[in-house]
């Protein structure tokens, strides 16, 4: 309990900057994965093929590789912002690939007569997809939306081989300090469980109100 009590406002600040890291990049990752989602299933071929572009490029690249190109790499070309704000635009982009792909596959759940009816109503694309076909594929998408952003909560502590405040990187910190290496990534490890389950129990609670019952 040492390293905990003796080290308190280190470690609060670094569980906070990865909660604050978490949630401004949730926000990107599901803002972007929708609409990269519309994209893919738009009749235009134009959208299809950004959209498309979008998710394999991110998808494969390595997350390491894109915070390198997006922290060391647009300082160079003229757009200089603090380091937070890069890793957030890392985070939030990389994870849009896959909540596009997660959505895309909620809305191929969706029975295509359900578009069609609407159409024929003379409903246009955009309002199908926000009033028929989204709200249905909602239900579906609950659970791997929540293991995706689960999984940006861990991958954000590469933010932390960048200078970027995060609780993975208070080890540094604590061990030129002296402390026990194991305790303290044990103490580490509580505070990404913290996180993690809440993020579980949050998801549990959506889809046992919105879920598709099975």
């Amino acid at each position: 309990m040492d390293v905990l009590t003796q080290n308190f406002p280190l470690y609060r600040e670094g569980f906070l900057g990865t909660v604050e890291l978490t949630f401004y990049a949730s926000l990107i990752a599901l803002s972007v994965g929708l609409l990269m989602a519309a994209f893919r299933v738009a009749p235009v071929r134009a959208l299809r093929a950004v959209g498309a572009t979008w998710v394999n490029v991110l998808r494969n690249t390595p997350l390491t590789l894109l915070f390198f190109a997006v922290l060391l790499g647009l300082p160079r070309f003229g757009l200089v912002l603090p380091f937070r704000l890069f890793a957030v635009l890392a985070l939030g982009c990389y994870t849009s690939a896959f909540i596009c792909e997660v959505v895309r596959s909620g809305i191929n759940t969706v029975p295509k007569g359900q578009g069609e009816a609407a159409r024929s109503l003379g409903m246009t694309f955009p309002q199908t997809l926000a009033y028929v076909v989204l709200p249905q594929a909602f239900r579906t998408v609950i659970p791997p939306v929540g293991s995706t952003l689960i999984a940006l909560a861990k991958n954000s502590a590469i933010a932390g081989a960048f200078s970027v405040t995060e609780l993975l990187g208070t080890y540094r910190t604590l061990n030129e300090r002296g402390f026990s290496i194991v305790w303290i990534f044990v103490w580490i490890a509580v505070g990404y469980l913290i996180i993690t389950l809440f993020l579980s129990a949050l998801f549990g609670v959506m889809e046992k109100r919105w879920g598709i019952a099975r």
